[in-house]
């Protein structure tokens, strides 16, 4: 599929068919990338754990505006379901844990034909004052087309722990 294509095909097209022009690699495996980063803000775990859900994560990750499917109105809540546009193609998230009591909050996204993601986060009071978050992303090809695409979205989670620290304690500060 030509790239000029991609404008008739309007959000109907996933990322897949960003990869199609290119020669194929049937016969290459999947590519599988893990990465981790933690981090530590002097906030109490009652006001940092709302900030991973994904309808309060628009107030301090700028870009971020999910399009909620379910709940609506939208609420953060274990289930929950929306979607995010990039570009001409949209990813399909399920939020499959929010746990107030043991700190667990987890999404699965999906772009068809293309990648699936597991982001796993841990949020734990350390102190009265003090929070630990680590996040652990997990993000598989569905195509060989796609392998480039995992592998640069995995070297940017890799980098993207003091970029999460850094926007949470500057909204923070500003309320």
């Amino acid at each position: 599929m030509k790239p000029v294509l991609l404008l008739a095909l309007g959000g109907a097209i996933c990322a897949a068919a960003l990869f199609t022009h290119s020669r194929s690699r049937s016969s290459e495996p999947v590519l599988h990338v893990r990465n981790t980063f933690t981090f530590t803000l002097p906030h109490s775990y009652a006001t940092m754990f709302p900030l991973f859900g994904a309808a309060r994560e628009r107030v301090w990750s700028s870009g971020w505006h999910p399009a909620f499917l379910y709940p609506t109105p939208a609420r953060d809540s274990a289930g929950m379901v929306f979607t995010v546009a990039h570009g001409y193609t949209r990813s399909v998230w399920v939020n499959t844990a929010f746990d107030t009591r043991t700190g667990h909050v987890q999404y699965v996204s999906v772009i068809p034909n293309a990648l699936a993601t597991l982001i796993d986060i841990q949020i734990q009071a350390i102190a009265p004052a003090s929070t630990r978050v680590s996040v652990t992303y997990e993000r598989t090809a569905l195509v060989p087309e796609a392998n480039d695409h995992v592998r640069a979205l995995g070297d940017h989670d890799r980098a993207a722990g003091p970029q999460w620290e850094t926007a949470i304690h500057d909204y923070l500060k500003r309320t």
